[in-house]
């Protein structure tokens, strides 16, 4: 002990205290000659100066210099003080599945509210963009949950998009409208092949404006609703324009379309248009439109579903990956810039539309209503309203001749009742 006080190289225990009689006194260290330091006692550490801590979180390796705050929330105070608060479980637990969503077996019985959010959290961390991990991922999606990931596909002027996620557009499933004009796929394409194929029976309208089809594709995209009455059955909308090589024999595949509303077969090669146009409504009862319809103004074409940003975050790897790699010098530079602006607005232009629409003329047809099932209704409902007024009348004129003549009554209940079911079936 004495040696210990006496010591110099001592660590400063701070002070002692003693309890006598049921009180807490002080120890004076200052005695036998000892250098008391404890006059004025130093602020205890808990760790040593210059000791420093460092929060590491899901690193991935000791060599990363990074360091992840998924669990963190940063937030600075009025005063410029960084503050921080520690995530939900909720959110802890969603952004881990994110980031393992390859991995999930099924998701067939999993809520829809929840499966959004996680559909948006993997969207945000672009893992639907990673080759095969992201296939994978957005299969477990759309077996499970169909038109809500995917319900309308526009991939207009889009041939890039298509050659390098073909896999992935082929999984969407439920569709009802697909945009697939001027992408020039031809009539050999897996993706044209693809159309006839029970996921997409319920398209309901489908553009394939100048994609360079034939008889022989046409014949292909019918053959399963001519023979086993399966694919693209439930088809109400098609926009062949612009496919100069599709002739009235093409045409005649397309009778089997029962539920064809709307045609578009402007810009095609037919030579005998009259009989085209008999054939049309004779078989399913298309008419001829002397005006445009504004079903073919693809106005409306868009994407629609969960899945809408995925498109575009595709579009986007892809035009990157193409851009050239070396830096070109400034003349070169330029000229690429108009060439390629020259080549997006002739893309969106679609060239060879105008020069067929010019040609031949406007070949869009339409249906017509069931004949004769409105207006007759309505002339009806004139004629009873016309009528009720004239029993309305009648009654006022009977109420009065009542007051005169009471034998009249039972007339004037007849009339009352008939006004009543003539009120009834107008409201309906």
């Amino acid at each position: 002990m004495s040696y210990y006080l006496n010591s110099e190289n001592h660590l400063d225990p701070g002070p002692i205290y003693v309890r006598e009689n049921g009180q807490l006194h002080m120890v004076n260290l200052a005695l036998d000659g000892v250098r008391s330091g404890l006059q004025k006692p130093r602020p205890f550490r808990l760790f040593p100066k210059g000791f420093s801590v460092e929060l590491c979180m899901n690193r991935e390796d000791d060599t990363a210099q990074k360091e992840k705050t998924d669990h963190f929330i940063f937030t600075y105070t009025r005063e410029g003080n960084l503050r921080y608060s520690a995530k939900s479980l909720f959110s802890l637990v969603l952004g881990f599945i994110s980031d393992n969503v390859d991995h999930i077996d099924s998701l067939i019985g999993f809520p829809e509210q929840i499966a959004e959010k996680l559909f948006s959290a993997a969207e945000a961390r672009q893992k639907f963009t990673e080759p095969g991990a992201g296939l994978r991922a957005l299969q477990k999606f759309t077996e499970a949950y169909g038109s809500l990931v995917l319900c309308s596909l526009c991939l207009r002027n889009r041939y890039l998009v298509i050659s390098e996620k073909l896999e992935e557009i082929k999984s969407f499933r439920e569709l009802t409208r697909l945009d697939l004009s001027c992408c020039k796929l031809g009539d050999e394409h897996e993706l044209l092949e693809h159309l006839t194929n029970e996921a997409l029976s319920s398209v309901t309208q489908l553009h394939l404006k100048d994609n360079c089809l034939s008889d022989a594709g046409v014949r292909k995209m019918t053959a399963p609703v001519r023979v086993m009455k399966r694919g693209l059955e439930n088809l109400t909308l098609l926009d062949l324009s612009c496919n100069p090589d599709i002739t009235d024999a093409g045409i005649g595949y397309l009778l089997s379309f029962k539920k064809l509303n709307c045609l578009d077969i402007s810009g095609t090669g037919l030579k005998d248009i009259n009989a085209v146009k008999q054939k049309l409504q004779t078989h399913i009862g298309l008419i001829h439109s002397k005006v445009p319809l504004k079903e073919f103004d693809h106005s409306n074409c868009k994407t629609e579903g969960w899945a809408d940003q995925i498109v575009l975050q595709w579009e986007r790897v892809t035009v990157e990956a193409k851009k050239p790699r070396k830096v070109p010098e400034p003349q070169e530079a330029t000229q690429y810039f108009y060439r390629k602006r020259a080549l997006m607005e002739a893309s969106k232009k679609c060239p060879l539309a105008d020069s067929h629409m010019n040609s031949s003329g406007k070949l869009q047809f339409y249906k017509e209503k069931a004949p004769d099932c409105h207006g007759p209704l309505l002339k009806r409902e004139a004629t009873e309203s016309q009528e009720s007024k004239k029993s309305k009348k009648r009654a006022f004129e009977e109420s009065e001749k009542e007051q005169n003549n009471s034998s009249q009554s039972s007339k004037q209940k007849y009339v009352c009742l008939a006004v009543e079911d003539w009120d009834l079936l107008n409201s309906y």
